[in-house]
């Protein structure tokens, strides 16, 4: 059973494609795990006020499946700032057939760190 509502910030909103399925006619679970990492990337270099790179995926769930049409919507929540890296939770639900019904399908929690303009692990403020 989903929970009832997200938690965290909505960071993006996009929508399922046929050319990203399977042959069952499911998304793709490496689409949900791409999209995830971009809402992350995204999460993580607006705090870290720099350019990040992901070095970890520490944990990732698949609930339920995502279908042709849905609305995946994925959702951040900042869950420490170290020296140099950013631990983002992460929950995607779907808006079943891009209406307000919605439904958790993913949680994951991803590792970035943040980086200077030569390319090495830049300090957090």
């Amino acid at each position: 059973m989903s929970e009832d509502a997200p938690k965290g910030d909505l960071t993006i909103r996009t929508i399922a494609m046929p050319a990203d399925t399977n042959p069952s006619g499911d998304i793709f679970g490496g689409w949900v795990l791409s999209q995830m990492d971009i809402a992350g990337g995204i999460a993580a270099a607006e705090r870290s006020k720099s350019r990040v790179v992901t070095v970890a995926v520490e944990a990732m769930t698949f609930i339920a499946p995502v279908k042709i049409g849905d609305v995946l919507c994925i959702y951040t929540t900042i869950e420490r700032v170290g020296t140099t890296s950013i631990s983002v939770f992460m929950e995607a639900w779907a808006r079943r057939n891009r209406l307000d019904e919605r439904e958790k399908v993913t949680d994951g929690r991803f590792v970035y760190v943040s980086l200077d303009d030569q390319g090495k692990p830049k300090t957090i403020k």
